[in-house]
C-alpha cells in the first residue's frame, strides 16, 4: 500500500497523547492507593493538556487526507458498522474528557464523590480518570481495527494489529512522560522508566512477531485468481498502457526491497533498541537531556515503523499490476 503521511501522523501523535495520558492516570492511580506520592494537582494537569495538544496535532493531520474536509462530519454516520466511524466519535469524547480531566486539576475543582466502605474517597479527576481511559482503550481498538478488519490484507488482519498499536502508542506515551518527570516530578522518573522500557519491550516483541508473522505470509491471491486463467506459468509484460493509473499510484509504495529492508532495520533501532539503552542510561543518571533524545528517536522510528506497516501491506491488486510498461 501506499503510506499517507496524514494518517501516520494522525495515528502516532494520537498514540502519544494516549500513552502520556495513562502514564500520568496509572501514576495517580498508584498514589490513590499509598504506593506512589501525589504529585501537585499542576503536574496531572498541565501533563494532560500536554497529552490533549498531541491528540489535537493528530485530529489536524487527518484533515489533510480528506478531499472534502467540510463534509468529515458524515464520516461518523455508519459508526454501527464501521471502525473508522467509531474512531471519529471516539476521538473527539476521548479529547473531551482529557480536558475536563486536566481543567479540573488545574482549577482545584475535585471533590469526593465517592467514599468507599474503607473510608476511601474517589475524587471528580479519578472518575474522569476512569471514564478518559476506557475511552482511550476504546481509541486503540477502534484505529487497530479500521486495518485489522480487512480480510483481503493479509498482513493487518492479525490481533497483533491492535495489540501494536496500543502498545507502540503507550511506549511513546510513557516515554515523554518520563521525560516529562524529569522536569517537574524527578522523583517519578523510576516509576514511569520502568514502565516505559516493559512496555517498549512488549511493543518489540509485538512487532517483531508481526514482522515474523508477515514474512511467512502465503498470498491467497495469484496471477491465476486475477485474471481468471489456469495456466500454471503467466508472465506480465504490459500493464496495458505507457503510464501510471490511480491503481498503481494509490496501491503501491514505489519503492525497492533494499529500501524496505532498510527502513525496517531503522524503525527498529530508532524505536526500540535506542531508546532502551537512553531510558537505561536516565534512569540511572537521570537528565533531561538524555530522556528527550530517547523520545525524539522513539517517535522518529515510529513514524518509520508506521511507514513501514503501510508499506508492508500488500493489495491483492497489486498481483494484476505488476509493471507499469
Amino acid at each position: 500500500m501506499k503510506p499517507v503521511f496524514s494518517v501516520i501522523f494522525l495515528t502516532t501523535l494520537i498514540g502519544v497523547g494516549q500513552g502520556l495520558f495513562l502514564a500520568l492516570f496509572t501514576q495517580q492511580s498508584y498514589a490513590l492507593f499509598d504506593l506512589l506520592p501525589y504529585q501537585d494537582a499542576h503536574f496531572y494537569g498541565w501533563g494532560s493538556l500536554l497529552a490533549l495538544l498531541f491528540t489535537m496535532a493528530g485530529l489536524a493531520a487527518s484533515f489533510f487526507h480528506l478531499g472534502r474536509p467540510e463534509r468529515a462530519w458524515r464520516s461518523a454516520a455508519q459508526w454501527r458498522t464501521s471502525w473508522l466511524s467509531r474512531e471519529v466519535i471516539v476521538l473527539p469524547a476521548f479529547m473531551g474528557m482529557l480536558f475536563l480531566y486536566g481543567a479540573a486539576h488545574l482549577s482545584g475543582l475535585d471533590p469526593v464523590l465517592v467514599t468507599l466502605p474503607s473510608g476511601l474517597g474517589i475524587h471528580a479527576t479519578v472518575i474522569l480518570g476512569g471514564i478518559a481511559t476506557i475511552l482511550s482503550f476504546a481509541l486503540f481498538v477502534s484505529t487497530g481495527m479500521i486495518y485489522a478488519c480487512l480480510r483481503f490484507l493479509q498482513e493487518w488482519n492479525s490481533p497483533l494489529t491492535v495489540i501494536n498499536f496500543i502498545l507502540l502508542g503507550g511506549a511513546s506515551g510513557f516515554t515523554l512522560a518520563t521525560l516529562y518527570a524529569a522536569m517537574f516530578a524527578p522523583t517519578q522518573i523510576g516509576f514511569l522508566g520502568w514502565w516505559a522500557i516493559i512496555i517498549t519491550l512488549l511493543g518489540l516483541l509485538g512487532r517483531g512477531s508481526s514482522l515474523w508473522r508477515n514474512a511467512r505470509l502465503r498470498p491467497k491471491s495469484t496471477m491465476q485468481t486475477a485474471i481468471g486463467i489456469k495456466h500454471p506459468r503467466i508472465v506480465q509484460t504490459a500493464q496495458g498502457a505507457m503510464g501510471g493509473s490511480f491503481n498503481t499510484r494509490e496501491f503501491f509504495h514505489g519503492r525497492s526491497e533494499l529500501f524496505l529492508s532498510r527502513m525496517k532495520v531503522s524503525f527498529l533501532l530508532l524505536a526500540f533498541a535506542l531508546p532502551l539503552l537512553l531510558l537505561t542510561a536516565g534512569l540511572s543518571q537521570p537528565g533531561a537531556g538524555v530522556l528527550g533524545m530517547a523520545f525524539i528517536l522513539q517517535y522518529t522510528g515510529l513514524v518509520a515503523e508506521r511507514w513501514f506497516f503501510f508499506a508492508e501491506a500488500n493489495h491483492p491488486q497489486n498481483y494484476y499490476y505488476q509493471k507499469i510498461s
